[in-house]
């Protein structure tokens, strides 16, 4: 099993004194976050796409670049591309432009975005939602799957004969794509054999059981091998030097992220009784001490037959050295024991 970090590069207030890290800074925050999860042993690490000032990277693309230039292990993937808002093609040659300067270790996980402000930005209508992802991750497993391209849709230009450069290093490139909750998107991956990482960031994580008994099912009965299609797991969580500390730590930062999401899309306010709950055995919090953030991803494991998990640390702005300490629990500490068991 693998085990990674994700980020979306937040620059939240600071729970204490109110301040904002710049943009600058938390990116380079993010490549030393990278640089020590390869040396603790981590596998993958992920970074968001989002065009708002509340999170500094609406380029994932560029700085997985960097990091590639600063490592030589670790598996480098936007987590996720925002595919409905983009060109399908430009997409393609960025990954396997990444993957070629990373000796073969870029990946691409795709998604239509739990956020909307990409869409006016790029010209799209939120009308058309569903019909761009659609169509765009048609075109680009088309460009996977061949160098020379015909192609008409509804939301771009017609393509003839058209030739798509570079090409990746690895041979198929590694697509996923990137499910919060809904059946249908779960459907569209398997039918095309394609890998998904589910987003579980609130309830009980054994409630997507159905999602992943239906993406298994409908590979095998879409004439896909499951085995060749993983599942993966995205989840907020915080790893500590003892469940107490890891709540006093994470709770501040976590509600403050939370809250303002929570007044943009309707919800209350977080309150530390909804933390403790979320962070019971059958919340979707993974966090606590080594043994509890172990424990969780195994049930995961167990429960979901996930091939991958990925930590999402930094939901709101917690002290860089608290999330660098977090990163080495995770790499020396966790995944030993998820692994041995």
């Amino acid at each position: 099993m693998e085990l990674g970090i994700t980020t979306f590069a937040e620059t939240y207030p600071d729970p204490k004194t109110g301040e904002k890290i710049g943009h600058g800074e938390r990116l380079r925050h993010v490549l030393e976050e990278i640089v020590l999860a390869e040396q603790v042993g981590l596998e993958v690490y992920g970074v968001g796409e989002h065009h708002r000032p509340d999170f500094a990277s609406s380029s994932p693309a560029v700085v997985l670049a960097a990091a590639a230039g600063m490592t030589s292990k670790i598996r480098l993937t936007p987590a996720v591309v925002i595919l409905s808002s983009d060109d399908p093609v430009r997409v393609f040659q960025d990954y396997a432009t990444l993957d070629l300067v990373s000796d073969g270790r870029a990946e691409l996980l795709v998604g239509r975005g739990s956020f909307i402000e990409s869409f006016p930005l790029f010209g799209y209508s939120l009308s058309d939602y569903d019909e761009l992802f659609s169509e765009k991750l048609e075109l680009l497993l088309a460009i996977r799957g061949q160098e020379r391209i015909t192609w008409n849709g509804r939301f771009r230009s017609p393509l003839e004969d058209q030739a798509i450069y570079p090409r990746p290093q690895q041979d198929p490139f590694p697509i996923w794509v990137g499910v919060g909750g809904s059946p249908e998107s779960i459907v569209r991956a398997a039918t095309r054999g394609l890998p998904v990482a589910l987003a579980i960031i609130g309830g009980n994580p054994d409630r997507f059981a159905f999602f992943a008994d239906l993406h298994r099912k409908t590979l095998a009965e879409s004439g896909h091998d499951p085995a060749l299609a993983p599942l993966a797991v995205h989840a907020h969580g915080y790893v500590a030097d003892s469940d107490e500390q890891a709540g006093d730590e994470y709770y501040n930062a976590y509600a403050v992220a939370m809250t303002q999401l929570g007044r943009e899309r309707g919800w209350g306010p977080m309150t530390r009784p909804q933390f403790e709950m979320m962070r019971s055995p059958e919340g979707s919090l993974v966090l606590g001490d080594v043994e509890t953030v172990a424990t969780k991803i195994i049930r995961m494991r167990e429960v979901l037959g996930i091939a991958r998990f990925m930590l999402h640390i930094s939901v709101g702005t917690l002290p860089h050295e608290q999330v660098l300490h977090a990163i080495e629990l995770l790499g020396t500490k966790v995944a030993p024991l998820v692994k041995a068991s």
